[in-house]
């Protein structure tokens, strides 16, 4: 058990990383249990190594709890996707810290999401000190999103409605994009709104044949270098995406 002391330290260090804002009681909340997650359940996981010691820090920052159903509160800390309304889930946590090692956010960064869900992606990206852009096609998650972003103190998450296969090119070109939705070939607009030298972490395939995770890098000289990682299990990509299937 982690001391009383210990506790209220590792809270200050949390008012540190929101830098000086009146920090939100989920922040306090359930400690132990992200330690536990972060470094014993994630740091060895077989099969798919997470390492990277700043996502880490950030998955166990994050209050996974916040982001999901009062029902679903009990199971937060479980390496489980979990769901959250309107057909869509929480990712699991090993896939959402592996995706995050593979994106290589660097402070700084404008990283565009596609498929905010929870917003709990969204969450850890900016624990990272990077502007996350942010795009939900399901309404209603997109507003309790923004809502939940906006009452945990996050200023550098933008959220926004619409279909994530168009991008966001008023706020083009970024350095990463990370999409946790999966479509059945990488969307053109991504790519061309990627900066040289910008790298994207999407699952590829369709709801009823085998996904991939695949990190795409876009060289010097534009050539767009493809690296299939491991299976995967997303749900699809909705709105224009379905028309180009």
């Amino acid at each position: 058990m982690i001391k009383r002391s210990v506790i209220w330290a590792l809270f200050a260090l949390f008012a540190i990383s929101l830098n000086g804002q009146k920090i939100h009681p989920a922040f306090g909340e359930r400690i132990s249990e992200r330690h536990h997650l972060a470094y014993r359940v994630l740091k060895n996981y077989p099969g798919i190594q997470v390492y990277d010691t700043a996502v880490l820090g950030a998955i166990y920052r994050t209050p996974r709890h916040a982001f999901v159903p009062d029902r679903m509160k009990p199971y937060a800390y479980e390496n489980t996707p979990l769901p959250i309304g309107y057909e869509q889930t929480i990712s699991q946590p090993v896939i959402v810290a592996s995706m995050t090692q593979m994106l290589d956010p660097q402070p700084g960064m404008k990283i565009l999401e596609i498929g905010t869900g929870s917003g709990y992606q969204a969450a850890v990206l900016a624990e990272l000190n990077v502007v996350v852009f942010s795009i939900e096609i399901v309404t209603e998650l997109g507003i309790r999103a923004k809502k939940l972003i906006d009452e945990l103190g996050y200023t550098n998450v933008h959220i926004k409605i619409g279909d994530g296969y168009e991008g966001w090119p008023e706020e083009a070109p970024f350095d990463r994009i990370i999409v946790t939705c999966a479509p059945e070939e990488v969307p053109e607009p991504l790519i061309s709104q990627l900066k040289t030298g910008g790298k994207i972490v999407i699952p590829v395939g369709s709801e009823n044949t085998t996904q991939y995770l695949v990190v795409l890098r876009k060289d010097q000289n534009g050539k767009i270098i493809r690296d299939t990682k491991y299976a995967v299990r997303f749900v699809p990509m909705t709105g224009k995406a379905e028309k180009v299937r």
